[in-house]
């Protein structure tokens, strides 16, 4: 169990509101992750992932959190904290959008509410992981303050660790 403090699970910014995830995400969650061209999970086996989620974030005290816009209301995401290749100490922060929502500052916006949300769990630092070829999402990181720190490989090609020091 981590020494560090619970993250709170329901942030807000100018635009968007991220909150814990519900059982009716199921089917947002599925489109999101038929975007990735790997094929459509269930809705069944989404919903049994949100209940895993659910479960690691009140043993963690961390959460990856659903994104909604605020005027709109709908789901065009997830941000939050991962142990993913990291660990609790030192979790990595992790995101994901639709793509008709790229290109607008979300990515960006969330995770700044995430970063502000980890800093009050009293950790020191930050990862995350990239896939090189995916420009965008490093320079969201670099906008953040994240900086790079070593390349790895894995099956599915080269790795970004990019890492970021918390007040």
């Amino acid at each position: 169990m981590s020494t560090h403090g619970t993250m709170p699970f329901h942030l807000e910014t100018e635009r968007l509101i991220l909150r814990p995830w519900a059982e009716s995400d199921a089917a947002d969650f599925c489109a999101l992750l038929a975007e990735r061209g790997k094929g459509t999970p269930t809705v069944e086996r989404i919903r049994t992932s949100i209940a895993e989620l659910l479960a690691a974030t009140a043993t963690t005290g961390i959460a990856l959190l659903p994104i909604q816009r605020r005027a709109e209301g709908d789901f065009i995401g997830y941000c939050g904290l991962i142990i993913g290749r990291s660990t609790l100490e030192e979790p990595e922060i992790a995101y994901e959008l639709f793509q008709r929502a790229h290109g607008h500052g979300y990515a960006t916006e969330a995770a700044g509410a995430v970063l502000d949300a980890a800093a009050v769990t009293g950790r020191k630092r930050l990862w995350a992981t990239v896939g090189t070829w995916n420009a965008p999402s490093l320079r969201v990181l670099e906008k953040l303050g994240f900086e790079r720190d070593h390349v790895s490989t894995e099956d599915n090609g080269e790795v970004v660790w990019l890492a970021r020091s918390l007040p």
